[in-house]
Formats: structure tokens, sequence, C-alpha cells
């Protein structure tokens, strides 16, 4: 069940600090827990943390950053390893169960290899990344020998000039080759990234259906989300997840796929014959909120309880007071509190988050 359907279900609406469509009572009137897991007003569970360790990037992809002109954090501004690693131990003890690094690019991030062994260490069931592949085949060995999981890796084409033109550096052979180092040593199950974008590389739908048949890899279709830096996201070049799915059915039918989690962001589904998996991430046409169990924490330090909400609370300075677990995990638990019961992208009068997904973290 998506989208709206969900919102109906749970008696949601995507307009922030609506009353209940149900009771009539507005959520937020219910005092929030202060013990527990992570619970948010429409009683939401969050059990996901996605942890930024930086706002760099080795590319320029069209979807996300200008070719020039970007402003970085400076060093000082960022959360050191010890100070993220003491946000996802507390976070792990509101029942936190799995830590996706993002970026930037997170492999740009020296030393990453030493992050993931201190978060390994406090035991989370899976500890995955997200990357472009640019630099992961040198790391690989080292990241699954350090405690990563998986990865997923975002791949927009599969022909050379198309992927230099979408990503505007690195090269695609880089990428096909991390793909393979990962499944060497075991960062599996190798989940691939595709967004897509109306006129650049929709007509690859097909093409990348059949690279997930043929190579067993999980493709992953991602509608273009308003998250870019340069704010030219337009809807018409946004492709809807239904097409991509009557696409592919098309020529080889689909069956769909329970997920290990009703709160995974993509829609599953099978080749009918056995031959691979494909998902839906349909963040726009198809919104998901109203089972999103994800929790942000930026590069320098801001816990943000959804992608497209401008709202940020500081661990950051929570942690440079010198405030002990209690003070952080105060600050989580009001964040997830306050957390909206939807992104509203499609509702009347929706503004772009101020920060791209660059410096948000996916």
């Amino acid at each position: 069940m998506k989208g709206n359907d969900v919102r109906t279900a749970v008696g949601l609406s995507v307009r922030p600090y609506r009353v209940d469509a149900n009771t009539g009572l507005d959520p937020r009137t219910t005092t929030m827990p202060t013990s527990g897991p992570l619970v948010d007003a429409y009683g939401r569970v969050h059990s996901d943390l996605r942890i930024s360790v930086t706002d760099r990037c080795n590319l320029r992809c069209v979807y996300c950053m200008p070719e020039e002109g970007m402003t970085f954090l400076n060093r000082a501004e960022l959360l050191s390893f010890e100070e993220i690693t003491r946000v996802a131990s507390v976070a792990r003890d509101l029942g936190v169960t799995s830590v996706r690094l993002t970026g930037g690019e997170p492999l740009v991030r020296r030393g990453l290899v030493d992050l993931v062994a201190m978060i390994s260490a406090l035991g989370f069931d899976d500890i995955a990344l997200t990357t472009n592949g640019i630099r992961l085949a040198e790391s690989a060995e080292q990241l699954k020998a350090a405690g990563l999981t998986r990865v997923n890796i975002s791949c927009d084409s599969l022909r050379p000039e198309r992927f230099a033109s979408i990503r505007r550096r690195g090269e695609l052979s880089k990428v096909l080759g991390a793909m393979d180092a990962a499944e060497a040593v075991g960062l599996t199950p190798l989940k691939i990234n595709v967004v897509l974008l109306r006129g650049d590389n929709d007509d690859e739908i097909v093409d990348f259906a059949e690279f997930a048949r043929t190579t067993g890899r999980v493709v992953r279709f991602i509608e273009f989300m308003p998250l870019d830096a340069q704010g030219d996201w337009e809807r018409e070049r946004l492709v809807p997840g239904r097409e991509v799915f009557a696409t592919i059915n098309e020529r080889w039918p689909l069956q769909a796929l329970e997920g290990p989690s009703h709160v995974a962001p993509a829609e599953r589904y099978r080749f009918a014959d056995g031959a691979g998996e494909i998902g839906l991430i349909s963040s726009v046409s198809e919104p998901f909120c109203g089972t999103c169990n994800r929790l942000r924490l930026t590069a320098e330090g801001s816990v943000r309880n959804c992608l497209f909400s401008d709202d940020e609370m500081s661990v950051r300075d929570v942690l440079r007071r010198g405030e002990g677990d209690d003070g952080v995990a105060g600050l989580l638990r009001r964040a997830v509190w306050a957390k909206f019961p939807g992104h509203a992208i499609n509702e009347v009068g929706f503004l772009a988050p101020r920060r791209s997904m660059s410096m948000i973290g996916g």
C-alpha cells in the first residue's frame, strides 16, 4: 500500500498540524514519550538512521549540483567520527537498528573505514553505504572487513557518453568495476540507484531492467525530486514509477514482492520468470510518508526528520556543550516527535527545501 492509500488507512493528512481525520483531534496534543522507541505523534516508529559524513562530492550530477559554484562546509563544522559514533550509539539505545552512510559522496571523507569500524562495534543489524562508486573498488575489501554490510551504487546510464553528460565527471567503467568489486567481497545484495530524467535517460528503462536480469543486481528507479542545489526541478522531467512499471511489465511481466519490512521506500517487483528484481521509489508521485521510519543526521550535526522539511535541530551544539547522552536522546526524541504527517510535495504552496540533497544526505 502506497501514497494516499497509506495516509487514508492511518488517518493522516499531508498537511502539517491538521487534525486526525478519524478522531478529530490534533495528534500533537499527546504528550511526547520519554521512554521506549523513537516514535512520532502519528505512531511511526523510527529505526533507520541516515548519516551524512560530508557535503562534498567528486561528481556534479545534473539533478543534484551545478557544475561550478558550490560552497562547502569547513572541516571544523563537520561532526568528528567520535561525535557521529556517539549519536549513533544513543540512537541504537532508542531502538534504531540500521544505519546508512551517505553524503555528498561518503568515500571522499578521509578515514571512512575507521568510522565504519566504530559504528560496527555498536552492534547494528545493518550498516549500508550509498556511493557513486568512483572510489569504491579501492576500499571495498577494507570496508567489508570493518563491518559494512552492503552498498547502493548510483548509476544513471549504461552508455559511457551519456553517463559522462549526466555525471559531468567520472567514468562509467569505474562504476561498473566498483559493482564487481563490491560483489567480490560480499557487500550484497547490491542495489543500483537510477534517477530518471525525462528526455535524458528515460529511454534506458528497458536497458536497466535487462541489466538487472543478466547481473542479478537489484535496479531501483528513483523519481527526480525537488532537492537539486540549482533549483531547476520541474515536474515535467519526472518519470513516474507507474510509467516505469508499465514499460518493463510490457516487455517482461513483473510480480509484486513483499519486502522484509513494510517501511522500505521501494516497491519491489520480481520478474515473473524469476530472472531478477527491480524497485520503484516513487517519492513524488506516490509518497510513502505514512510508513516512513527514517531519521537523518547531516554532516554538520543537524537532525532532520524529513528530506523535504527545513526543520532542523543541532545535536552538534548539544555534544559540544558537553551534555550527556540524555541530552542527545532528548533531542532525537523531540526531532522525531515534531515530524509532519507528510512532505506535501503535491500540495498547493509546497516550497522546495532550502538545502539540497547533497547538503542533507540521502
